[in-house]
């Protein structure tokens, strides 16, 4: 009953923290897609899908070990510190290097200097405090909404006024930068234990052999929640990317957003109880209904009104982008469940059932986004990623089936 009502709480806090944050983002789309133009967001959205790549191809799967591992996780932050700085340096370089040829491939020479300039975020996140994960990890969600609430408040405080006073896509990217300093200091202010310079390499060999499975399934759900965007961006121009990112942050995301919530809360929760089957099975059963009951309402919402939300919250300059919300809100609402079901397999440690649920998804997304792109533009992508989801569907079945034979025997 004690974890029923810490799960209760977490989803209150969490899901109060993924409103008021979307509130945020929400007000945030409305005033700077008045202030730029589609192809600017395009421009920004190529800098964000380069950030994106390099961070998720060298996830170590902290986070998800620290949660995993039982006791004190202290012993382990001054390496994950340490490793977390330097992934954040290897990927900064790495952009440095590389924008010239990132621009030339999306044949995007007015994305060269954003590319640049983003190239700083990693750099700084790499120095935030590690112990972090245990709001998470001892289910203390108050303090993460506050934590969060705050970084992301000011990262759209700064975009916006950036964005008024130089009309630049640049914007965004301060707003990125100061939210990645804000949470640096604040994790040090805050939270304790506080990393120091010291390096054990058997502490980062355990990290990393636990998170293999988690950096590859990042790696596909990268490929699959933005495979999509890099085809438009490749196959069309930076107009076209520009509403179709605009599209799925107004549809699909605002959905997965209530997974999100569930995986941070359950995952913790789950594995506390993990040695419990029936427990555990109950829980999950109760978890997936309160999800249905809540994101296909909302999914219907964009699906039945897409003009009208488009109308409201970016104005007519973005009318192209309303067959797109409609495909994307029932992609959403499949994502949604299916990623709501990954906490039971991280709580069970089965990581690689993650990791191939994702790759069915990149499958289907694969060996249909091209010829869909070239005959139907952005709406082709949003049929794609339909396609990727519904292929998954099949394959997350199997798995679930395959964790509860498991435990019954």
């Amino acid at each position: 009953m004690g974890y029923f009502k810490d799960t209760v709480k977490g989803v209150s806090w969490m899901g109060a923290l993924r409103v008021l944050t979307r509130i945020i983002a929400f007000a945030k789309i409305a005033i700077l897609a008045r202030l730029l133009n589609p192809a600017q967001f395009g421009i920004y959205g190529i800098a964000a899908l380069v950030l994106a790549f390099l961070e998720i191809i060298t996830e170590t799967g902290i986070n998800v070990f620290f949660i995993q591992e039982e006791g004190d996780i202290k012993k382990f932050i001054n390496t994950a510190w340490i490793v977390s700085i330097a992934r954040g340096v290897l990927i900064s370089l790495v952009i440095v290097l590389f924008s010239p040829l990132i621009s030339g491939f999306f044949k995007s020479p007015d994305s060269y200097k954003l590319i640049l300039a983003i190239s700083v975020v990693p750099l700084i996140k790499g120095f935030i405090n590690p112990a972090v994960v245990k709001f998470q990890k001892e289910l203390q969600f108050n303090k993460e909404f506050v934590l969060r609430v705050t970084v992301f408040s000011i990262d759209a405080v700064v975009a916006v006024v950036v964005a008024v006073l130089t009309k630049s896509a640049v914007s965004l990217v301060w707003g990125l930068i100061v939210g990645a300093i804000t949470e640096v200091i604040l994790s040090f202010v805050f939270i304790k234990p506080r990393p120091v310079f010291s390096f054990q390499s058997d502490y980062a060999k355990k990290v990393i052999e636990r998170g293999k499975w988690v950096t590859a399934y990042s790696g596909l759900n990268y490929l699959f929640e933005n495979g999509d965007g890099i085809a438009i961006g490749r196959l069309m121009n930076t107009a076209s990317l520009g509403l179709y990112q605009m599209a799925y942050k107004i549809s699909s995301l605002p959905i997965s957003e209530v997974a999100e919530i569930f995986i941070k809360v359950t995952f913790p929760v789950y594995r506390k109880i993990a040695g419990d089957f029936e427990r555990l099975k109950k829980a999950f059963s109760k978890t997936m209904l309160t999800i249905c009951l809540l994101v296909i309402p909302f999914g219907l919402i964009f699906f039945l009104f897409p003009k009208e939300v488009v109308l409201t919250i970016l104005g007519d300059k973005w009318l192209a982008a309303v067959p797109v919300i409609r495909v994307l809100a029932v992609f959403g609402i499949i994502r949604a469940l299916l990623k709501s079901g990954f906490a039971l397999f991280l709580a069970v440690k089965k990581q690689e059932y993650v990791t191939f649920v994702t790759l069915a998804g990149v499958f289907g997304l694969g060996i249909t986004i091209i010829p869909l792109v070239q005959k139907y533009g952005i709406l082709g992508a949003a049929y794609s990623a339909l396609t990727g989801a519904i292929v998954s569907v099949p394959v997350f079945l199997f798995y679930l089936n395959k964790v509860y034979k498991t435990f019954r025997q």
